[in-house]
């Protein structure tokens, strides 16, 4: 059966359980299963039908955007996690010939 990663922010939903399991062929099954055992995952992890816009689900440690309609294996890991959007074009920083462009003239 998949094992299920569950965010800290959830674990209030599943007595304090960091890991899972749940049945199902794909991430929406398997969260339907979670909604059986602990009501009220299924709305912390949806909304409308779709995966939470600040959540992403990794299946044996990838991000998929298939979302929802990704296989999950029986013997998969399941993570949902916080979304990582972009960030400051100011914060990153380019290598040239291996010299950060913040110190190079």
């Amino acid at each position: 059966m998949p094992e299920v990663h569950i965010p800290a922010m959830l674990r209030e939903l599943t007595g304090g359980k960091s890991t899972v399991e749940a049945s199902g062929t794909t991430v929406r099954e398997v969260i339907d299963d979670l909604e059986r055992q602990w009501p009220g995952l299924r709305d912390r992890l949806t909304d409308g039908g779709k995966l939470r816009a600040n959540l992403s689900v990794a299946v044996d440690g990838e991000v998929s955007p298939a979302g929802l309609r990704e296989e999950v294996k029986p013997s998969s890991e399941v993570h949902f996690v916080a979304a990582i959007k972009g960030g400051s074009a100011c914060a990153r920083s380019k290598q040239v010939d291996g010299v950060s462009n913040s110190t190079a003239a």
